[in-house]
């Protein structure tokens, strides 16, 4: 072992830090469509040292999401370990949904799959194993709807993902109203809810449909092939 290895790793541990940080921080703001190049840049790095630390886009998603895959998988267990199941099948729904929010890679993340991602694909796996438990156990209280399945869960979360990206700032919690009135549909007559949440104002969504009537713009950080 030459005297310079222990400082050559050091460097490369960093590199490979600032690479992770950059890309949470693209990845969270404009979701997973960024490019690898636009991660370099932010990271202060060449294009070919992200490619040492990460061979794939793969590689690089799941080091940056392992730690949000395992708080899903949790959210199944916290609430599968509620006393009441309907209340934990609301709060399950409620809680991913707002990590979307919280994060629009994690909102793309949920929404695609990622087969050579083994680690991050086993943890969705768990998850969903879990939320199948869920639906049984609430569907035993009579509160949740015969007829709702796993894919209606797919589903949720497709429909979050286009809210969250079609408000943006401009109407940030919108999410939580949509939340709620799909819990509405999923509840059988009777069924315990909370109350919705507030619509946003008419100038909040107002400002959301401008941008959206917008042409899109490309700042180079997205890939358009």
């Amino acid at each position: 072992m030459t005297e310079s290895e222990p400082g050559l790793r050091a460097d490369a541990e960093r590199n490979r830090e600032r690479i992770m940080v950059a890309a949470r921080r693209l990845y969270a703001a404009e979701g997973l469509g960024v490019s690898l190049a636009a991660v370099a840049r932010e990271a202060g790095v060449g294009k070919a040292t992200v490619a040492r630390r990460f061979a794939t886009r793969d590689d690089l998603v799941t080091a940056v999401f392992s730690d949000r895959m395992d708080a899903y998988a949790a959210a199944t267990a916290d609430a599968l370990a509620d006393p009441d199941p309907w209340h934990g099948f609301t709060r399950f729904l409620e809680a991913v949904c707002a990590m979307q929010a919280a994060d629009r890679g994690f909102a793309d993340v949920l929404t695609r799959t990622f087969p050579a991602a083994k680690g991050l694909e086993a943890r969705r796996a768990e998850a969903y194993d879990g939320f199948l438990e869920l639906i049984t156990r609430a569907k035993a209280t009579g509160h949740l709807r015969a007829d709702f399945v796993a894919e209606d869960l797919v589903l949720v979360l497709m429909a979050n993902a286009g809210v969250i990206a079609a408000t943006g700032d401009a109407a940030p919690g919108s999410w939580r109203r949509v939340v709620g009135h799909l819990i509405r549909g999923f509840a059988t007559p009777g069924a315990p809810l909370l109350p919705l949440a507030d619509p946003p104002a008419p100038p909040a969504l107002y400002r959301a449909m401008v941008r959206l009537s917008r042409p899109a713009t490309f700042s180079g950080s997205r890939d358009v092939r």
